[in-house]
């Protein structure tokens, strides 16, 4: 008989590489699912994580296997300084993403380190991981994997709407969950930040004071992604080869390009949600935090965008990861082949025991 009830930790590191993000979440399948954000910490990178992480997409195949066994002691370090600090006990399983360096899911690869079984052996605890692999190898894109704990946990919105290192957004149509990348978001807007001495665009505050650039709007909006069909998703890769060169030609004022980027994002986001009043959409991730984007958007569209409490602002990731682990560890499905494109919706995760 399955258990009814979970406490997990779940982690998340994404590619605008903000920190780690680490929730303990309580969860109860009866008639409908609960969950509970007990506590929830984002640990930020260290000036030399930082670095090595933003470089590793260019490491040789035995510097990557270097790095995810450093990556996934210095995790467990981070996990197991966490859990004794917050005092947490009883839990079922650390559920953990890991941090994504390569995503080429055309060549069937995609490479999150951290995920080795190491970490179970160094927390004590049982780990859930390595939750994309699976769906790469079935033929899907391995992401985005959110949409299920959108689709069971979120059910009152219209669209759930991600705004992190990519904009992401999962729905519904005809009774089959969609989802898909955008566009880059954070891993544009804290780049050109960063030229700046400031971390981000704090609340849109740079991109405010920057000037609209037409041509620069226009050759963004050409980009081939936005005509493809989903499933579609995002890496780097895409950012470095695509939107980097584009942006190269406009750096002489910083300020408008955030302020041009920034209008192509919410730009690109109504294109989606392109539909009447009443529809609403569940906004998440550090975008949200974005007066100026989040401000463009509601310009621009009729669509009511909801700002939720800044616990699930900035943890819903790590939430609904715990939540991954949970349906794994219940041996029920917890990707979709209607968002990912795979052979076949799937339970994808490795479960390792300390």
């Amino acid at each position: 008989m399955k258990k009814s009830d979970y406490k997990l930790l779940g982690v998340m590191s994404g590619t605008s590489l903000d920190g780690i993000d680490v929730a303990v979440v309580e969860f109860s399948f009866h008639e409908k699912i609960n969950y509970k954000i007990l506590k929830a910490e984002t640990i930020q990178y260290t000036p030399y994580w930082k670095k090595k992480l933003s470089e590793a997409i260019n490491f040789s195949e035995a510097d990557l296997q270097e790095l995810n066994l450093e990556y996934t002691s210095y995790l467990a370090e981070v996990l197991n300084n966490f859990i004794e600090k917050n005092k947490v006990e009883g839990l079922d399983a650390i559920c953990s993403h890991g941090h994504t360096i390569k995503h080429e899911p055309q060549k069937r690869y995609t490479l999150q380190i951290g995920n080795y079984r190491q970490l179970a052996e160094l927390t004590g605890h049982t780990v859930v991981c390595d939750f994309r692999v699976q769906d790469v190898e079935l033929g899907g894109q391995g992401a985005p994997l959110v949409p299920i704990g959108d689709r069971l946990l979120f059910p009152e919105f219209d669209f759930c709407l991600n705004l992190g290192g990519f904009a992401n957004i999962s729905t519904e149509v005809n009774n089959q969950r969609i989802a898909y990348d955008i566009c880059a978001v954070n891993t544009v807007l804290n780049f050109y930040a960063q030229k700046l001495d400031m971390e981000y665009d704090e609340g849109g505050k740079i991109a405010a004071s920057g000037e609209f650039k037409e041509e620069l709007f226009n050759e963004l909006n050409r980009l081939s992604f936005y005509s493809e069909k989903p499933p579609k998703s995002l890496g780097m890769e895409w950012v470095n080869s695509e939107v980097f060169p584009l942006l190269k030609q406009y750096e002489d004022h910083i300020p408008s390009l955030i302020h041009t980027y920034s209008k192509h994002v919410a730009f690109q986001i109504s294109e989606v949600v392109k539909y009447s009043e009443g529809v609403k959409v569940l906004v998440t991730g550090g975008g949200a935090f974005n007066d100026f984007l989040i401000d463009e958007l509601k310009k621009i569209s009729n669509a009511e965008f909801v700002l939720p409490s800044e616990a699930l602002i900035n943890f819903k990731e790590a939430l609904i990861f715990a939540f991954l682990g949970a349906l794994r560890l219940r041996g029920e499905n917890n990707v979709l082949k209607s968002v990912t494109g795979a052979e076949k919706d799937h339970s994808s995760g490795r479960i390792y025991n300390p």
